[in-house]
């Protein structure tokens, strides 16, 4: 091996952040004290404080080799946007040039709101917007082939205040749930806490190929996935591939994966193979919220630069092959306060743990009253390829609590009061040189869309290539108002311990419904949960209106999370990201069954005919049944292939024609899809029978296997 490739992990961990020990070496005392007043307390951050900041920040980055810096922001295009400034000034008389950076350029940007995606709350004429310094998400240095630039981690915003972005929603959503856990803590007596934050780990799969192999496929560089393909004799079955031996040339792409982000204070904990073939997952150790988001961008960004680097191609997508698993983003939430107490701590005896118990029970009502409004947060067009199929969770929202929560739960609703918790037991192997161990009191259920595990809530439905802002925003709002309405009954009572017993037991009656621990993968469970009530949401298209629902909108309104206008704009915007999606899948298929798959099995059969008449020609008695049944069954799915192309054509060129808005989309969905798989069918089976040498393109096996 060469030296470079040995580092410390410890050495390089965030060499490229403005982090917090960075600004206590290089900012004056004062400033760094101002600074944290801002960020932990709110406080509004003065010019000459933030001058401080810009130019110490600069001469930091300068160091690091930067010559450029931009706000790094999260527009709803689903990636990040950034505008690059260099830090000089006006040349001077001697033709030299200052290099600066002020405190004004570090707190406020202005992109053109007019060219992102708005959902109407800007015109085109109206172009201005502003993107704002988030101090509480440290600025970084990104090192690449453009040399080195200072990002810096803002909001966006348009001329007349109204979000258009992920990151400023996410920050209302944070303050509102620490404002209603603060009262919640007090209520118990909590006078010393004074932040309450949520915490979020989200786990990314990902899948690998081989880039010149990527390169040869039109759907996968157009729309991330396929759109044609027939499974190879082998595919996950085995579970082989699961947790099995990382092959040496993804373990090499994994290492700089996380050399790049142990630079950028990403920490990057855990890696390994997941079920399919290619597939594999990166999981981080938990970060505050918003950091926690602009990390998994980073994580996302990075396992596509440095696929490149090693002549491999990263895809996100949620289904970029059919028949064997997609990859999603499991979600971990939990809430903690600023001196480490986490508030879904249930403890050794959580029947007794009132206050768990409260939070818990708080957990229920919000998932049961938003279920539809969680399941829209993660609504994405690859994601209605996964979610409800036996690799991911059910697309019907329930919770999961385990075997000793859910007995608790039982005993509240049953008797108002619970008596004990379930412990866990010694698992005993029957090896004697494998020494035993106490297992946990509950065991995991991956079949769950909302699982409590341990201390935390795993929300397993977020699609793998969207970011995790959605469902956090979503998760916080719905968490502080059951919590602000819990705190609205007991701030009024005459007797705290009596009222809040009732209302736990209230809570865990009234939303019991949601609760199921059983296998979210049966049909039993889907007829049990409509007999529940429980909405059963398959598409992203059916999933939208809850958005604008008016329990949505009240939630949001409360806390100022969003406005009415806002909600509007986003379901706007979905409704267009579904139909734009669908139009490009369907004209990439287009395109590739006329110029590649048709002529391809044009001259496969072309081939074959003149291969029977040679034969009969030379031997007059010659059997070429098994020529002439290949040529007439491939005659056969290239006539349906055709009539197929000429279908989705024309379905396409209908929903085009329409005007942008649920109808749309909907026809997008129902008509223009079923088109889709109407040329797909054919298509996959003709690629089980055109000679290999023919096939346009390279195929499942070669992609997932061949790595």
């Amino acid at each position: 091996m060469s030296e470079q490739e040995y580092f410390n992990v410890a050495d390089i961990f965030g060499e490229n952040v403005f982090n917090d020990a960075v600004m206590q070496e290089r900012l004056p005392k004062k400033v760094y004290k101002k600074l944290h007043e801002v960020m932990d307390e709110g406080k509004e951050l003065d010019l000459e404080t933030a001058d401080v900041i810009a130019h110490e920040m600069k001469e930091w980055a300068i160091e690091k080799g930067a010559t450029h810096y931009t706000h790094w922001f999260q527009p709803l295009t689903g990636v990040t946007a950034e505008k690059h400034d260099s830090f000089i000034t006006s040349p001077m008389p001697n033709g030299k040039v200052l290099m600066s950076f002020s405190g004004k350029e570090l707190i406020k940007g202005e992109p053109d709101a007019s060219s992102f995606p708005s959902g109407g709350l800007r015109a085109t004429f109206e172009a201005r917007g502003y993107t704002a310094w988030d101090c509480t998400s440290p600025a970084f240095v990104r090192q690449d082939a453009a040399g080195a630039t200072l990002c810096i981690p803002t909001a966006f915003c348009s001329y007349t205040g109204e979000a258009l972005d992920q990151k400023t929603p996410l920050l209302r959503s944070m303050e509102a749930i620490n404002d209603q856990a603060l009262r919640l803590l007090r209520l118990f007596g909590n006078t010393t806490s004074k932040k309450v934050t949520p915490s979020v780990g989200p786990e990314q799969e990902y899948f690998i190929v081989d880039r010149e192999k990527y390169l040869q496929r039109k759907d996968l560089i157009f729309t991330g996935r396929t759109l044609f393909g027939a499974m190879p004799p082998k595919g996950q079955e085995m579970d082989d591939h699961y947790f099995g031996a990382i092959r040496e040339r993804i373990a090499a792409y994994m290492r700089d994966v996380n050399k790049e982000l142990w630079k950028l204070g990403v920490s990057a904990k855990t890696q390994h193979n997941e079920v399919a073939p290619a597939q594999h997952e990166l999981a981080p150790i938990y970060a505050e919220c918003n950091v926690a988001v602009d990390h998994n961008q980073l994580i996302m960004e990075t396992l596509k630069k440095v696929a490149g680097r090693h002549g491999l191609q990263c895809l996100l997508h949620e289904k970029p092959f059919a028949g064997v698993n997609g990859s999603g983003k499991h979600d971990n939430w939990s809430i903690t306060t600023d001196d480490g107490i986490n508030m879904l701590e249930p403890g050794k005896t959580p029947h007794d743990n009132v206050q768990f118990l409260l939070v818990l029970t708080c957990m229920l009502k919000a998932i049961d009253e938003h279920a539809a409004l969680l399941r829209a947060a993660a609504a994405d067009v690859g994601n209605d390829h996964r979610l409800g199929a036996n690799e991911a969770p059910p697309a019907i929202l329930s919770i999961y609590l385990g075997d000793q929560l859910g007995d608790v739960l039982n005993q509240l609703i049953a008797t108002g009061t619970a008596t004990h918790s379930l412990k866990g037991e010694k698992l005993e192997t029957g090896v004697k040189t494998i020494p035993d161990f106490m297992k946990d009191a509950t065991d995991r259920n991956r079949t769950s869309p909302f699982a409590f595990t341990g201390n935390k809530f795993e929300f397993r439905m977020v699609g793998s290539q969207d970011s995790v802002a959605q469902a956090n925003i979503v998760l916080n709002t719905i968490v502080a108002e059951a919590f602000s309405d819990a705190c609205d009954i007991l701030e009024k009572a005459d007797n705290f311990d009596l009222a809040v017993h009732d209302l736990i037991k209230d809570y865990a009656v009234e939303h019991q419904r949601i609760v199921f621990n059983g296998n979210g993968y049966s049909d039993e469970w889907v007829a049990e949960a409509e007999r529940r009530g429980l909405p059963n949401i398959k598409s992203m298209v059916d999933a939208i209106p809850a958005y604008v629902a008016p329990e949505s909108v009240a939630a949001f309104e409360k806390f100022g999370v969003f406005t009415k206008t806002e909600l509007e704009s986003r379901a706007e915007i979905e409704y267009e990201t579904y139909a734009k999606t669908i139009n490009i899948e369907a004209k990439a298929m287009i395109d590739i069954a006329g110029k590649q798959i048709i002529p391809a099995v044009i001259k496969y059969i072309t081939s074959l005919a003149q291969s029977v008449n040679s034969v009969k020609s030379a031997v007059a008695d010659a059997d070429v049944s098994v020529q002439s049944e290949l040529l007439t069954e491939s005659s056969a799915l290239l006539s349906d292939a055709q009539v197929a192309l000429a279908k989705l054509k024309d379905e396409t060129a209908k929903a085009g024609a329409m005007e942008e808005g649920r109808e749309q989309a909907v026809y997008y969905r129902d008509v223009v899809k079923t088109a889709m798989d109407a040329l797909r069918t054919p298509v996959d089976e003709l690629e089980m029978i055109v000679d290999k040498e023919m096939w346009p393109m390279p195929s499942y096996g070669d992609l997932i296997f061949e790595v």
